[in-house]
């Protein structure tokens, strides 16, 4: 009877650490420098798939909620951003060491007189480019719309990329609700939201979106935002613009 309770026991014992393996919905690493093997701290760490984040700690170690096949996104300045996918073995062990490889930057040399300054304030401040973007807005509606120079077919030209069923916002969202949804959560996480508005890339809303730059471009381009701001924008605020200009197409399409 001893003999048969003890292979019983082992098998017992072995679905619960398993049991245990498949409960578990966070890993744990450490990112380190590939080429000195320091540990990196305030590494931006990011779920594409939860859209959940965290950061790095003095020892270079994070945790963050995860299943098997999510993908993160480790993010660090001078260091190449890189994409991790998420292994049984990686939740198991808890005891993974992810190494960043480290970037050259070469400095361009800067050019200080692109417009003939005399060192005259009142000459000088006519020669300076003056951004002519115009804030609309709505009735109805919390944020307003950047629409190009001033000119009479302004404000139909707001409403009207808005209201166009072939506009790129419905093409790219409206098919896909699921980025929709992320747009939402990343805006309600702090880490996610302090790494965007410290990047002007666009690489991290890309990864986050699956979108290209061009689709970005041209899906604010769709909503009138001028081209000064889309190229000078920080990463949080085109999120905000792009969030922003949807929810109001919902808002003028409720009905339709």
């Amino acid at each position: 009877m001893k003999k048969n309770i003890l292979p019983l026991l082992c098998l017992l014992i072995s679905f619960a650490f398993f049991d245990l393996q498949a409960q578990t919905d966070e890993i744990s690493a450490t990112i380190v420098n590939a080429q000195t093997q320091e540990a990196l701290e305030s590494v931006h760490v990011i779920n594409l798939s939860q859209i959940k984040g965290t950061i790095t700690n003095q020892e270079g170690n994070f945790t963050i909620p995860a299943v098997a096949n999510d993908t993160l996104l480790l993010s660090y300045l001078g260091f190449k951003t890189l994409k991790v996918r998420v292994t049984n073995d990686m939740l198991a062990f808890q005891d993974t060491q992810i190494a960043l490889t480290e970037l050259a930057y070469a400095l361009e040399e800067v050019v200080l007189k692109p417009y003939q300054l005399t060192g005259y304030l009142e000459i000088d401040i006519k020669k300076l480019p003056v951004d002519t973007s115009f804030q609309y807005s709505i009735s109805g509606l919390n944020v307003s719309y950047e629409s190009g120079k001033r000119r009479p077919s302004s404000v139909s030209k707001v409403l009207g990329a808005i209201l166009n069923p072939a506009d790129l916002l419905r093409n790219l969202f409206g098919k896909r609700p699921n980025q929709m949804r992320k747009l939402r959560q990343m805006k309600e996480d702090d880490y996610i939201k302090d790494l965007l508005a410290s990047k002007f890339d666009r690489e991290t809303l890309m990864a986050l979106l699956q979108i290209e730059e061009v689709d970005i471009q041209d899906i604010l381009s769709n909503c009138n935002y001028s081209k000064s701001f889309i190229k000078t924008a920080n990463d949080l605020q085109i999120l905000d613009a792009i969030s922003g200009c949807y929810e109001e197409y919902k808002v003028l399409n409720r009905n339709n």
